[in-house]
């Protein structure tokens, strides 16, 4: 199957399945074809982009003792994989002449991402709620209209979102441990390590695009829109030692924690 077709299922395929099912056939980039923008991906009807603030906001910790607000938890991060997935999509459609490394690389970490949103979407099911019941936002795949280059979405999407992802998902495993839901924590927790490679993706990748002579650092947030800035790529539970996993310096890691905003 041609990486092209693969990524057009995931972005225009009406039916939810499609979109996250893995594919059996092997991947092939023989034929990138043109670059294409897309501006918005085809989604069933229950999960079409809500107005902003319309979408119901991510379940406090303390509220996740009640069922019903772990099943919400569940249905808003099934939501995020969904998008990433969708951006990775949409960059392969955008970037067709980027290295062949790289576009097959990323096809692998999608592989994640559909397994991730399956995982999701069952917990939400087994919790009483079907994905799709709430309002969802596109927060995430409105943010990644900014990538212009491939550079751009490194460190958008692997080096923020899901560097973020990293403190997230070991927060929501102790917030699920804390409500008794062991089958949810460990869903945390299988994503989690996931996250620490995808980072470690973003990484490699960084280093070899960006613009000889600038630190990690400095090629990174100099890549980014605002109102995207390294504070978006961390949570309340700093893990240190996934980063080192993924491969960020000591310098790097400690200039994130320590950084903060300098306008709203």
């Amino acid at each position: 199957m041609e990486l092209r077709a693969f990524a057009e299922q995931v972005l225009f395929a009406d039916e939810l399945t499609l979109k996250i099912s893995r594919i059996t056939a092997s991947l092939v980039d023989h034929n990138p074809g043109g670059a294409v923008r897309v501006t918005q991906p085809i989604r069933p009807s229950n999960l079409q982009f809500a107005e902003r603030k319309k979408a119901p906001a991510m379940p406090k910790a303390e509220a996740l003792k009640d069922v019903r607000k772990r099943a919400l938890a569940h249905h808003v991060m099934a939501n995020h994989e969904l998008q990433a997935l969708e951006v990775m999509a949409m960059v392969l459609l955008a970037f067709p002449n980027a290295p062949t490394d790289f576009r097959m690389g990323l096809a692998c970490v999608m592989f994640d991402e559909q397994r991730h949103t399956r995982m999701h979407v069952q917990r939400c099911a087994e919790l009483g709620i079907r994905f799709g019941d709430y309002p969802v936002n596109g927060w995430i795949w409105k943010k990644a209209q900014d990538y212009n280059s491939t550079l751009e979405y490194v460190a958008g999407l692997p080096l923020v979102f899901e560097g973020a992802n990293l403190d997230h998902t070991a927060e929501f495993e102790q917030y699920f441990r804390a409500a008794g839901d062991r089958r949810s924590a460990a869903i945390m927790r299988a994503i989690h390590k996931d996250e620490i490679r995808h980072v470690e993706f973003g990484l490699n990748w960084l280093r070899q695009l960006k613009p000889a002579g600038l630190s990690d650092w400095d090629a990174w947030t100099a890549a980014l829109h605002w109102p995207i800035r390294p504070s978006k790529a961390r949570g309340d539970l700093f893990q240190r030692e996934a980063r080192l996993q993924a491969g960020l310096t000591p310098e790097f890691i400690d200039r994130l924690e320590a950084f903060h905003e300098t306008r709203d």
